[in-house]
């Protein structure tokens, strides 16, 4: 269950701005909401015109002479990449820009069992093959000791990066990073495909003409991937590389798109599901270097190469997916870790290049940080995802005696730590997260709420102006409340739900992927709450309004009201303090207990949040019903499934006594102990 924010956009506001500019009134209100409050700032927004002169970069007019020097000399220079798909699109551009001026150049990419960035094996496997020259793109900026070790052998260093710098930094040439706190550029937000942009105009005397042209697709494809803030420069590159890479002459992005089944206009979401991870798969299960040599393919070989990411993307689902089945598996033989604030998964043998996103997806469904750790060869590495409000990296800090080493941010970090150290990482995270007296919940951001009046094609249509959407200008959320459902329908064999509403007098078909209709919480004549995206779907010739469901919900939901109780349901079950009052509130009567259980019994299974909202949250509680289902399973009346949330009946025989269930017994004591 997740948290929603819906945004309340300033109608004096957006009625002014939307009488002074060419804009839809629905994409005026949207950018209101996010703080676009008056013409100086819609004019900001807009303004994606041109980049700034690259030399504006400190140290830009440096790295540009160095290279320029080793390749008049002809020198052997190495391109340094990184195996994600920022670092291979920035080495596939800066290569064959240097190949394209007569450069003696090679590339290099760490697998990723060597890990992230320069390393002294590669340095002198680079220094034996006769390089001169090691520029590093997407990474270096930390490479210190690394750096000292190409000096000590003769070799010269330019790095390029987009990371935060440390304290100080790595002896080079040239270290070009719009991060540094002596840059006086204007942007700070590019990828490293960006920068490397920009170091490729710099080596054509600072004009941009040839290079973007070349090259602004793969870069709009990085700067997508990478999820760096789509605003400013970042909005620039996506929204015109956006049109290069749906035409783009580019053999090898052709053939991902086909491989990809992409149509003919992509998105910058399209860009993110489709063709990026395809990029991602070399790093994470083959070799990056097949993903570079996909970007620099003539015609004929590009079909094989794209076929080849294809096959490794599909490798990558199915880990994912062995994956996960395995941690919900686990989760039902040890329900009771789910009532811990931060969720911490260990295996052996987990694919190091997965289990970030595994990390992500077990967050988005729990609704809690996730921290996933995989041992392999004695050293065991983990990736964390969380959530606003709790920081994951602030949290590791708090650990980082414990841990090998670590780092992130907020939202997500990573950590390598000795296996006899987990269970104390474990504890010491438990000790850190017992600071928060409720942990911030998952939440869902709507940018305003939809009227009936809003849901026209023209409206729709009027918000392609705000593309391109990512990270820093996400596509347009909103919320519809009180909802008629007019009916429910099956797609694709039950997978999915067709829900057909009438919203103040406007009918409307909305879809919610991966959802059957048996596991919707609203039913035909019910009234709905959602979240939404909006689209346009076209058939024959005619235009309709669609709607994408992100979340759903019964009318009238109180949210803080479950959100409160939930967090009590889990500080009762780790043995925290919790008001005598407040059990007694919760402690459920036989006539409850009964209720509950007819109502399981009639559903066959359930989820728990889908049975919490077939009762009157006044009576029922969500920590009080789960307190029952706890109960009946004590009995061997009911099942709980917590991997996914689903509750069913037994087929036990004989009489059961409710007032011996160990829950019951333990709330009683609860209630006398206060």
């Amino acid at each position: 269950m997740k948290k929603w924010n819906i945004a309340r956009p300033d109608a004096a506001v957006s009625d002014d701005i939307a009488s002074r500019v060419d804009l839809d009134k629905l994409a005026v209100e949207v950018l209101v909401a996010r703080g676009y409050k008056d013409i100086d700032s819609f004019a900001d927004f807009f303004n994606s015109c041109e980049l700034e002169d690259p030399f504006v970069i400190k140290d830009m007019r440096e790295a540009a002479d160095t290279i320029i020097k080793a390749v008049d000399d002809y020198e052997l220079i190495c391109i340094y990449g990184d195996y994600d798909c920022d670092g291979v699109t920035s080495t596939a551009v800066l290569y064959d820009y240097l190949i394209s001026i007569g450069a003696n150049a090679m590339y290099y990419i760490p697998e990723r069992a060597d890990g992230y960035g320069l390393n002294s094996n590669a340095v002198r496997y680079l220094h034996d093959q006769g390089v001169s020259l090691i520029v590093t793109v997407d990474n270096g900026i930390s490479a210190y000791k690394e750096a000292e070790e190409i000096y000590e052998l003769g070799m010269k260093l330019v790095v390029t990066d987009h990371h935060q710098p440390g304290e100080y930094l790595p002896k080079a040439e040239a270290i070009v990073d719009p991060h540094r706190e002596d840059c006086p550029s204007a942007f700070k937000h590019l990828c490293g495909c960006g920068v490397v942009l920009k170091l490729c105009a710099a080596l054509d005397d600072g004009s941009y003409d040839m290079v973007t042209e070349q090259y602004l697709d793969i870069c709009a494809l990085a700067t997508i991937a990478d999820v760096v803030s789509l605003t400013g420069e970042n909005r620039y590159i996506v929204r015109y590389g956006l049109k290069q890479i749906n035409n783009t002459s580019n053999y090898g992005l052709r053939a991902l798109k086909e491989a990809a089944g992409c149509g003919d206009e992509l998105k910058a979401s399209d860009v993110a599901f489709m063709l990026s991870p395809r990029i991602n798969a070399s790093g994470r299960f083959g070799s990056p270097v097949t993903a570079v040599k996909t970007l620099l393919a003539e015609e004929d070989d590009a079909e094989v190469y794209a076929g080849m990411l294809a096959n490794l993307n599909a490798q990558r689902k199915q880990t994912e997916a062995d994956i996960s089945k395995e941690i919900f598996e686990y989760i039902n033989t040890c329900p009771e870790m789910l009532n811990e604030r931060v969720l911490i998964l260990y295996g052996k043998g987990w694919s190091h290049g997965v289990i970030g996103i595994v990390a992500a997806r077990i967050m988005e469904f729990y609704g809690k940080p996730a921290v996933i750790i995989s041992e392999e060869g004695g050293e065991a590495r983990g990736s964390a995802r969380s959530i606003k409000g709790f920081n994951i990296f602030k949290c590791f800090q708090y650990c980082g005696d414990l841990l090998v080493k670590y780092g992130g941010h907020e939202c997500a970090a990573g950590l390598t730590i000795m296996p006899d150290k987990l269970e104390e990482f474990k504890a010491r995270v438990r000790e850190y997260a017992a600071q928060f007296e409720q942990m911030p919940a998952l939440t869902i951001d709507a940018d305003k709420l939809l009227q009936p009046s809003d849901l026209t094609v023209q409206h729709i249509k009027g918000l392609d102006r705000i593309e391109p959407c990512g990270e820093g200008n996400p596509q347009p959320v909103f919320a519809i409340i009180g909802a008629q459902v007019t009916g429910v329908y099956p797609l694709k064999n039950g997978k999915h739900s067709r829900i057909q509403i009438n919203y103040g007098g406007v009918n409307a078909s909305a879809v919610m992927w991966n959802v059957s209709p048996d596991k919707l919480p609203i039913y035909k004549n019910s009234r709905a709450d959602m979240i939404v995206t909006l689209d346009v779907n076209t058939y024959n010739g005619n235009e309709s309004v669609s709607l994408k469901v992100l979340d759903i919900r019964p009318s009238g939901f109180n949210q803080n009201a479950y959100f409160s109780a939930k967090d009590c349901y889990e500080k009762i079950k780790r043995n925290e303090k919790v008001p005598a009052s407040f059990i007694k509130k919760v402690t459920p009567s036989r006539e409850e207990l009964v209720s509950v259980y007819k109502a399981v019994k009639a559903a066959g299974s359930i989820n728990a949040d889908s049975l919490y909202f077939k009762f009157d949250p006044k009576v029922m509680n969500y920590c009080k019903l789960r307190l029952c289902i706890d109960i009946f399973c004590e009995l061997a009346l009911m099942t709980f499934k917590a991997g996914s949330g689903i509750v069913s009946v037994t087929d036990f025989k004989g009489k059961a006594d409710i007032t011996s269930a160990p829950m019951l017994l333990h709330l009683k004591e609860l209630q006398s102990a206060d």
